[in-house]
């Protein structure tokens, strides 16, 4: 049996959840399925120590994997040493694979001395325990640390004399003389290392397939040797200085003085150079298929994954990713002032010329401009005044450092007045495209931030923050949403926010910035509840949040409805977003029982109408939250909205009934369960995405 010891020379990265690793793949190749009988002589002894012995015991269902286990092909039976041997389950006790590998699982460790060579002396005598009697081969596996207290020489001779091929596999820091004594001839062959589980797994493994018992590996797989190193802590003796000392002398009553030498004993890490053997398998990353500097990451013997830089991933093979295809006018405002420092604001610049690079193309339909501030506001690359990037990144280059004071609302009422004024992005396009500000800062504002932000974001702006995390509260008051705000840990974590900034941007092109007109459907009734009522006030209050409240963009109303409906806003009421959350915060609870019905057949007749604000041609989206209660006269009036090319959302809380719902709803899609009103709050998300699917072309969109 040549035994081949398998030391990887790097770690393998794991593979993706729920896929073998390498190893496994490996292992598939290699099935022992003939007529043998192994034995797994496990030392349980204080020297191992619990924790080693837990490695043991992987290690032994790891070989179990490649073992065709069963009663009349392969046996696996398991004895425990220490101070005497303990028999753990015999060969013949287990049918499957499984079994085995679950009575493994459950042995205890015994502690005690490490008495190997008794344990030896007690296979001679009983032989492998439910096996066959030497009518099949025997294979017997040591795992230990070769530090027994007892000779081992004679009785591990007389077992391979016997016809036992004996492997040793050094567990912890093994005395690596007594596991060569151990182990049968060739003794390079036959002695492995389990330091790592998979290093001693795939040398038995490669051991056991080059033999005429098991199948052989791959073709795709060869063998080959490669210097190794194996290890063991020993503890040596070191000369630590000498000291005064006396001795007697021949003369009487009189001493002789000396130096004397004192020692020091210390446990060292020994590396003993050895000649191991690797099987090695076409690899499929050999084609080198990850492209711009992308690392490939092999999955097995044929799969493979790359791991991509920042701005590439487009394709399996890192073809250039997070291009700006929204239509866009970008501006970044970087912060140039005293509290960034000089090191902050060359590391912006840096960001910057980054993102260029990753994200823009020729191509892109997005137009980038640069503004950088601190006492004042200088504008270096207006919006969309250069289309190909080295033209972007040279300007970049240019800008000069300039100090001074932090007034952020100074900068953002001026990049809001002369900021955006940029050709079209393609010259047979002219329509007005989303305006997005980014703001780059490590400073605090010296001037109000908090009023200028939402004088921007109310001009119909879009504000996306980017600083330090102790920055975040102060970027979430600008940006008007925690969702537009990104915050870095470290200045290198910076550069990897680029993919989650290039998100943020093209998300305003998509649901949040086109024409809306939103009306949600409050159940006030007393069967939600004042308290639930709040819940559900707050939650219309967050999800505002993520519209650009704008008379061109998105309008929102509010009914609430018990027994009567009753319009708390029409749609055209608050043309900003501190307006409406002011509104939404006074709209009163009523009590009383609920009809949904009358709501919806409100919102028809005089919500959803051109004279209470209502745009001709504009998406119309009504949600309705209810717990159930009073929908059964809802079916028509919801008939008649969706008639009418309104889609209703049906938000049903708690124990609804689905079948009714589904009725007053526009499609199965449009109706979502939560399943309590604390819950509310964590499906915002997913009902605003569900809105914004909904969002498809208007088509003749009537005027109700």
């Amino acid at each position: 049996f040549p035994a081949l010891l398998l030391l990887p020379t790097s770690p393998l990265p794991l593979p993706p959840a729920n896929s073998p690793s390498p190893n496994e793949y490996f292992h598939q190749l290699m099935q022992c399925s003939a007529s043998v009988d192994i034995l797994l002589l496990l030392d349980g002894s204080y020297s191992i120590g619990k924790g080693s012995f837990e490695r043991s015991k992987h290690f032994a269902g790891k070989l179990c994997d490649a073992l065709d286990i069963n009663p009349d092909r392969v046996r696996v039976g398991v004895i425990q040493f220490s101070s005497t041997p303990q028999l753990e389950f015999p060969l013949d006790s287990c049918l499957t694979k499984q079994e085995v590998k679950e009575k493994i699982k459950k042995i205890v460790f015994r502690g005690g001395s490490t008495e190997t060579g008794l344990a030896l002396k007690y296979i001679l005598w009983k032989g492998f325990p439910g096996g066959r009697n030497s009518s099949v081969p025997e294979i017997l596996i040591i795992l230990s640390d070769g530090k027994s207290q007892g000779n081992v020489a004679i009785p591990a001779k007389q077992l391979k004399d016997r016809g036992t091929t004996v492997f040793a596999v050094g567990v912890k820091f093994p005395r690596w003389e007594e596991l060569h004594t151990l182990a049968s001839e060739p003794t390079e062959w036959h002695m492995l290392f389990a330091e790592h589980v998979d290093d001693a797994a795939n040398g038995l493994y490669s051991t056991l397939t080059s033999s005429t018992l098991c199948s052989a590996v791959s073709p795709g797989c060869k063998i080959e040797s490669h210097p190794c190193e194996r290890k063991t802590l020993e503890t040596v003796k070191e000369l630590a200085g000498n000291y005064m000392c006396w001795k007697g002398s021949k003369r009487p009553n009189a001493v002789h003085a000396s130096l004397c030498p004192f020692y020091s004993w210390k446990r060292v890490l020994i590396k003993h150079p050895a000649r191991c053997y690797r099987a090695t398998c076409a690899d499929p990353c050999d084609s080198q298929p990850c492209h711009n500097g992308g690392t490939c990451i092999p999955e097995g013997l044929e799969r493979y994954h790359c791991v991509c830089p920042v701005g590439f991933g487009g394709d399996a093979s890192c073809a250039p990713k997070l291009s700006l295809e929204c239509s866009v006018d970008l501006l970044f405002l970087v912060d140039s002032s005293s509290g960034t420092t000089l090191e902050g604001f060359l590391r912006y610049k840096a960001f910057l010329k980054r993102f260029i690079q990753a994200v823009l193309s020729k191509d892109s339909p997005a137009n980038v401009g640069v503004a950088q501030y601190s006492n004042e506001v200088q504008i270096p690359i207006k919006v969309g005044e250069y289309k190909d990037v080295l033209s972007l990144m040279k300007n970049v280059d240019t800008m000069r450092f300039s100090g001074g004071g932090t007034f952020t609302g100074k900068a953002l009422r001026y990049v809001t007045q002369h900021g955006f004024k940029s050709a079209p992005a393609f010259p047979d396009v002219h329509d007005d495209l989303p305006c997005v500000v980014i703001l780059l800062t490590d400073s605090e504002s010296q001037d109000p931030v908090v009023e200028a932000a939402k004088h921007t974001r109310g001009r119909g702006l879009f504000l996306i923050g980017v600083g330090n995390d102790f920055l975040r509260a102060e970027l979430d008051e600008v940006t008007g949403n925690p969702k537009r705000t990104v915050v870095y840990s470290n200045p290198q974590d910076l550069f990897n926010k680029i993919p989650e900034l290039q998100k943020k941007i093209c998300s305003v092109d998509n649901c949040q910035s086109q024409s809306l007109d939103l009306v949600f459907a409050l159940d006030a009734s007393a069967g939600v509840g004042r308290e639930n009522f709040l819940r559900l006030r707050n939650f219309v209050s967050s999800s505002s949040l993520q519209f650009n409240i704008n008379r061109d963009i998105t309008q929102i109303g509010l009914v609430v409805y018990s027994s009567r409906a009753r319009t708390a806003f029409a749609l055209d009421a608050h043309v900003t977003s501190s307006a409406l959350l002011q509104a939404i915060s006074q709209v009163p609870f009523l009590g009383g029982s609920a009809s949904t019905g009358r709501a919806l057949l409100h919102i028809h007749d005089d919500v959803m109408t051109v004279p209470k604000g209502a745009r001709p041609g504009v998406s119309k989206t009504v949600v309705v939250i209810t717990d159930g209660s009073g929908t059964e006269d809802a079916i028509v009036p919801a008939q008649q909205l969706r008639s009418n090319g309104v889609s209703v959302f049906i938000v049903g809380i708690g124990d609804v009934r689905r079948d009714t719902l589904l009725r007053i709803a526009s499609s199965p899609n449009y109706l979502i369960h939560v399943s309590s009103y604390d819950d509310l709050q964590n499906y915002k998300d997913f009902i605003i995405e569900r809105i914004c699917e909904a969002l498809l072309p208007v088509q003749a969109n009537p005027v109700l």
